[in-house]
């Protein structure tokens, strides 16, 4: 099927799909559900892509891997941390909640389906390499398979550190500062941004994807400057004060390295 094709059919499946999750949102009392749906739906493109793609299966079932991998494994992070909140909401919808006033339902409709479409935004390039018929994988691409395989260690490694950290009831009130989160006050995001360079990488195996940059690099904006650093560490300093105060001043923000004195 040519690439528009599987855009369109995915991109109206996942409008459809996050249209319920709306529904599914509103009836729980809780938005935050949509980080895991937008999570998941990464896995849901994926698998659509390597039923209508003719490229050659063993492509196919690498990237099928390497995306449902990162998908299924944050998506299942995502569910478990919102379960052990619920009721309450993510700092940032309870902010939007505020912000939408007495509209807040039919605005979070639009909100939910500019994620829909976002996903399909990202993925886009992933159809190329789908409909990818050479037999032989580049260097390209199994040099993106070990900085993927590396880069999601990382990330489950920084959220296992920071999930034991939280639920120790001695580090109530405390910074994590341990493994990897000495190095960086944000090594999840770090990971994560790795995680879309490498699919980039694997992409240029497939002629004429260097345009398919666009896609990292639209996740690092949003990780350095919206929906990931910014609001974690506006919360981190109005709930840990000047402690956090002082881990800034000596970890590295974003790319782990040794902290200051």
């Amino acid at each position: 099927m040519p690439a528009f094709e599987i855009f369109a059919v995915t991109l109206g499946l996942t409008l459809v799909l996050f249209y319920w999750v709306w529904i599914f949102a509103i009836r729980v009392n809780n938005f935050s559900v949509i980080d895991a749906a937008w999570s998941f739906a990464f896995f849901i493109h994926a698998f659509l892509f390597f039923n209508l793609g003719s490229g050659a299966t063993v492509r196919k079932l690498f990237f099928l891997s390497m995306m449902g991998l990162w998908s299924l494994r944050l998506g299942i992070y995502l569910t478990k941390r919102i379960k052990s909140h619920h009721p309450q909401e993510d700092t940032r919808y309870a902010k939007l909640r505020e912000e939408y006033g007495s509209e807040y339902e039919n605005r979070f409709l639009y909100f939910f389906l500019l994620q829909a479409a976002s996903v399909s935004f990202l993925t886009f390039p992933a159809i190329f390499v789908f409909n990818n018929s050479s037999q032989n994988l580049s260097l390209f691409e199994f040099i993106g398979l070990i900085a993927f395989f590396i880069s999601i260690a990382g990330e489950a490694l920084a959220d296992t550190q920071m999930s034991r950290f939280k639920s120790d009831p001695a580090n109530k009130g405390k910074v994590c500062n341990i493994g990897l989160w000495r190095y960086s006050r944000h090594p999840n995001y770090f990971f994560e941004s790795c995680i879309w360079f490498s699919y980039f990488i694997f992409w240029l195996g497939t002629e004429s994807l260097w345009w398919s940059v666009y896609a990292p690099l639209t996740i690092l904006v949003l990780l350095l400057k919206v929906t990931g650093v910014p609001p974690s560490e506006a919360q981190s300093l109005k709930s840990r004060g000047d402690a956090y105060r002082e881990y800034q001043r000596k970890t590295s923000i974003f790319v782990p390295w040794f902290p200051k004195n």
